[in-house]
């Protein structure tokens, strides 16, 4: 039996969930849209980013109050702040330090900053320092100056970063969008292409075991466009992130030069990913935004291939959306939420460090049987007393079941609700669910999903009014361009 034949089946025995399962409704239909692009860039939390957002001089936003935050959509969820005489935010945001001294949230001027941890073992840590391993009981996000230098709770404004700031006043934007994993990149982009990283916590196991990539037993979104013939392209900088679970090299791969090309040809899949320049072959060209790289050389990098789409025919029926993969260990105030997943441990019955693949069944089929799982048991092992590869996951343990912390979340489309805070709860399983949605949906039926985590999923469409596309002729920000000079960099 082939790969695909048995992610296939495994995926129509996992879920075929009716859409009424979604609690976020759009204006309108969805099937107007034709195309949706996925920019995820690197390691930032909300309240790193967009905290501010609310006391930006002139914008649109308010800060959130508790009993109004349902209903108002131009409040936002940030950090709790006061402009002082002298012009500058002082925020009651604090984490306290070794020596327990609190150390408040403060704006941070520097460009490039400083590299901060954010390891599986790491992120529970700056979850609840006391006691790591019941971060899902309680998380009041206390360890993050403990666990890192005091930058990770700085934050910037619209001075570092006025073309994200202009993008988030002008369309949509959610501020409850999480990673999917309280961990770094690997397990969370598998769970933006396969709603599981089917044990896996660590990105030191980023490189697929078979040049054929990793083989999730509930198969891949990438498996599932394939078979309901829906076109997707992965153009990269120097890595495509479709690697970890696809062949480098294939017809849905090619570099981010061809990108601007192809448009103005007239060809745009119905979904696409466009990855930034990951540093892999050279540092300094990275364009991730991951710290400590410069900011807003990541944010011009964003700012090109938007125009290219903006001034191309797709941008009337296309869906831009910004996000990033986790929080890169910036801090952030809201606490993880439990994972929609029908209050099941994990979306797919494999617990951390115990993987489970494909690669080669049936011994990868049993728990610590999966391919290239050392660092994840490791990992396992060091926020779970009791942790075995093969035995029984004691329960007291973190799972699967919590989101990550918060990230940015841009919604770019003439379709975008104008100046509008999404409160919505969702994760990167919401975009998977986005696309199994408006692709795979027959006429009066129900869409696939892959695991219970996209089963439950909200797609976030209260972020758009189909019926209008209120923001076709909004006005496009330029970005400013990056410079090697620009403060903290070298």
């Amino acid at each position: 039996m082939t790969r695909t034949t048995v992610a296939l089946s495994c995926v129509l025995s996992v879920a075929v969930l009716s859409a009424s399962s979604r609690r976020a409704h759009a204006d309108g239909d969805l099937r107007k849209v034709n195309h949706i692009v996925f920019m995820m860039q690197e390691n930032r939390s909300f309240d790193n980013y967009f905290g501010a957002l609310p006391y930006a001089p002139g914008g649109p936003y308010h800060s959130c109050a508790s009993a109004s935050r349902r209903s108002d959509h131009r409040c936002v969820d940030g950090l709790t702040c006061q402009r002082g005489a002298d012009g500058e935010l002082h925020c009651s945001n604090s984490n306290p330090n070794l020596a327990g001294e609190p150390v408040f949230a403060f704006h941070d001027r520097h460009i490039c900053g400083v590299g901060l941890n954010h390891g599986w073992p790491d992120c529970h840590e700056q979850a609840n320092w006391e006691d790591p391993s019941r971060t899902r009981f309680s998380s009041p996000n206390d360890g993050f100056v403990r666990n890192n230098p005091i930058e990770t709770i700085g934050f910037f404004t619209e001075e570092e970063l006025p073309y994200y700031y202009a993008l988030a006043q002008t369309f949509a934007i959610n501020d409850h969008y999480h990673a999917s994993v309280i961990g770094p990149t690997l397990p969370n982009r598998l769970y933006f292409l396969a709603a599981t990283s089917f044990g896996h916590t660590t990105t030191g196991e980023a490189i697929p075991p078979i040049p054929a990539g990793y083989q999730p037993r509930t198969g891949t979104l990438l498996d599932l466009m394939d078979a309901h013939h829906v076109s997707w392209m992965n153009y990269y900088s120097d890595l495509a992130f479709s690697f970890y679970l696809r062949p480098f090299l294939s017809e849905h791969v090619k570099p981010i030069a061809q990108f601007a090309s192809d448009l103005a040809a007239g060809h745009l899949a119905d979904v696409t990913y466009v990855d930034a320049d990951f540093g892999i072959i050279n540092p300094a060209t990275e364009s991730d935004e991951a710290p400590p790289n410069n900011i807003r050389r990541g944010q011009y990098f964003v700012s090109q291939n938007i125009a290219a789409i903006r001034n191309s025919q797709f941008w009337k029926d296309t869906i831009i959306i910004i996000t990033y993969d986790e929080h890169g260990g910036c801090y952030d105030h809201v606490a993880p939420p439990r994972a929609r997943q029908r209050r099941r441990r994990n979306p797919d019955g494999i617990f951390p460090g115990q993987c489970e693949d494909l690669s080669n069944p049936p011994a990868s089929l049993e728990p610590g049987g999966g391919a290239n799982c050392s660092g994840s048991m490791s990992d396992a092992a060091a926020t779970c007393p009791g942790f075995t590869p093969t035995g029984p996951y004691p329960g007291q343990c973190p799972s699967f079941d919590q989101f990550g912390f918060r990230v940015p979340f841009i919604a770019v489309s003439p379709f975008s609700k104008p100046s509008y805070v999404s409160h919505t709860l969702g994760d990167h399983t919401s975009m998977v669910a986005l696309v199994e949605k408006r692709f795979m949906t027959p006429e009066g039926g129900r869409h696939p999903a892959l695991t219970g985590r996209d089963a439950r999923a909200d797609t976030l469409e209260d972020m758009f009014d189909f019926d209008n596309s209120p923001s076709l002729d909004a006005d496009m920000p330029s970005a400013p361009i990056w410079s090697p000079s620009d403060p903290g960099c070298h």
